[in-house]
C-alpha cells in the first residue's frame, strides 16, 4: 500500500460566474497512484460536468466544505487568485498553485505577504523558448473568446454600433484592430479573419509580424507598433483587441482616453489583457454578470475571467498542461521541485512576507528576494514517491 506523502486540496472556485476547476478526475487518479492524497470540495467540478463521483472514482476524498479543504491541504490547487472570503482559510505552511497576477492587485500581494504563505503562479512559470506555457492555452481561449465577445457587443442591441463582422456582399466587413501578436492576438487574428473580418495588427516584434503576414498569405494588415500607427488606425476601427502582455509585470497603456474619444460611437473594445492591468487608460475590471460598460459612446469588456466562459474547454486545456507541475510539487516537496526546475522556479511569487518575482516587486514597491536564494535555503528532507512518467 503506498503512504502518502502530500496532502492536495482542490477547492471549488468563488470568484462570480467562474466554474473552471484545479484538477480533473484523470489528474486525481496520477496523483493518487503517486501516494498522496486530494481532497476536492462538494461540488467543485459540476460546472465542467464532473461530479463528486467522478472524482470519488479516481480516489479523491470529497469534503463538504472549502473550509475543510483549506484545514486539510498542504498544497492547494486553484484557477482564480484568491477571493476576499478565502484569505482567512490561507495559512503559512500552504504552498498556493494558481493563477496571481498580483502586478495589478496589490490588495492580494499585501494579504498573501502578511500571511507568509508560498504562492506559486501559473502566468510567471516559463519555458526553454522563454515563453509562458501555464499562460499559453488560457491566452488561446481568451484571444478567440475576445472576437466572439467583441462581435456579441457590436449588436445595436448590446449599445455597439450594428455592425457585422464579416460583412455582406456588397457591404464591407467590419474593421478589426489587434494590439498584440503574440499568443492571445493570434488566435484573436485567426477568428476574426474566419469571419471575414477586416483585421489589422500591430506589433513591436518584427518577427512576429513577419509570422503573421506569411500565415495570412497578406489578408491580415501588419503595422509596426508606434505612436503614430495607432492614432491613425484607432478612428477607423469597429473592433479594438488589447492583446499586450509583459510577463509579471502590470501591463503598459497603450490606448489612451484621448484615443478612446476619437473612436467611432458604437464602437468596441475587448481588453484581454485586464487581468495585468489592462492596455486602454480606460479599462477596469468586469465579470461576466456585467461584463460591459460604456466610455465615450465606447463600449469596453474587460472580463477579468474570460476563459471562464467556457469553462469545460479551458479547464481541460489548462489542466493538460498544470498537471505535470503539480506533479513535480506533490513528489518532491515544493523546494526541491524549485530547485530542480529553474522554469518552475520563475512560478514563485510570494514566500515568507517577500515579494520573489522582481517585476512584480518593482511595480508594487515591495521587498524582494529571489527565488533563488529561497530555493537555496536549507530545508528538513522530505519523504517521497518516486516520480511517475
Amino acid at each position: 500500500m503506498l503512504r502518502i506523502s502530500t496532502r492536495i486540496g482542490v477547492p471549488k472556485e468563488v470568484k462570480i460566474l467562474e466554474h473552471r476547476v484545479g484538477i480533473l478526475p484523470a489528474g486525481v487518479r496520477e496523483l493518487t497512484n503517486d501516494g498522496h492524497a486530494v481532497y476536492v470540495e462538494s461540488n467543485a467540478g459540476v460546472g465542467v460536468g464532473v461530479s463528486d463521483d467522478d472524482y470519488r472514482t479516481a480516489g479523491a476524498l470529497v469534503l463538504g466544505t472549502a473550509k475543510e479543504v483549506f484545514e486539510t491541504a498542504q498544497l492547494i490547487v486553484k484557477i482564480k487568485e484568491p477571493q476576499q472570503q478565502e484569505y482567512e482559510m490561507l495559512r503559512s505552511d500552504h504552498v498556493l498553485f494558481t493563477y496571481l497576477h498580483l502586478a495589478a492587485d496589490p490588495e492580494l500581494a499585501q494579504a498573501l505577504v502578511q500571511i507568509g504563505i508560498t504562492a506559486i503562479a501559473y502566468e510567471t512559470v516559463t519555458a526553454d523558448d522563454g515563453s509562458l506555457p501555464l499562460l499559453v492555452p488560457m491566452s488561446e481561449v481568451a484571444g478567440r473568446l475576445s472576437v466572439q465577445a467583441g462581435a456579441n457587443a457590436l449588436l445595436k442591441v448590446n449599445g455597439g454600433r450594428g455592425v457585422l463582422l464579416g460583412g455582406v456582399p456588397g457591404v464591407p466587413p467590419a474593421k478589426v484592430l489587434v494590439v498584440g501578436g503574440g499568443v492571445a492576438g493570434s488566435h484573436a487574428i485567426e477568428m476574426a479573419v474566419g469571419l471575414g473580418a477586416d483585421v489589422t495588427v500591430v506589433d513591436r516584434s518584427v518577427p512576429q509580424l513577419k509570422r503573421i503576414d506569411a500565415l495570412y498569405g497578406g489578408r491580415v494588415r501588419t503595422v509596426f507598433s508606434t505612436k503614430h500607427a495607432i492614432d491613425s488606425l484607432i478612428t477607423e476601427a469597429d473592433l479594438v483587441i488589447g492583446a499586450v502582455l509583459v510577463a509579471g509585470a502590470a501591463t503598459p497603456k497603450l490606448i489612451t482616453e484621448d484615443h478612446v474619444k476619437r473612436m467611432q460611437h458604437g464602437a468596441v473594445v475587448v481588453d484581454i489583457s485586464i487581468d495585468q492591468g489592462g492596455c486602454f487608460e480606460t479599462s477596469r475590471p468586469t465579470t461576466h454578470s456585467e461584463p460591459t460598460y460604456v466610455v465615450d459612446g465606447v463600449v469596453h469588456y474587460c472580463v477579468t475571467n474570460m476563459p471562464g466562459a467556457v469553462p469545460r474547454t479551458s479547464t481541460f486545456a489548462l489542466t493538460n498542461v498544470t498537471l505535470p507541475f503539480v506533479k513535480q510539487l506533490a513528489n518532491l516537496g515544493w523546494r526541491e521541485a524549485l530547485g530542480r526546475d529553474p522554469h518552475l522556479a520563475q512560478g514563485l511569487n510570494v514566500h515568507d512576507g517577500c515579494i520573489n518575482h522582481k517585476a512584480i516587486a518593482c511595480e508594487l514597491g515591495c521587498q524582494y528576494r529571489a527565488a533563488a536564494d529561497v530555493v537555496a535555503l536549507p530545508s528538513v528532507p522530505v519523504a517521497r514517491q518516486a516520480y511517475s512518467v
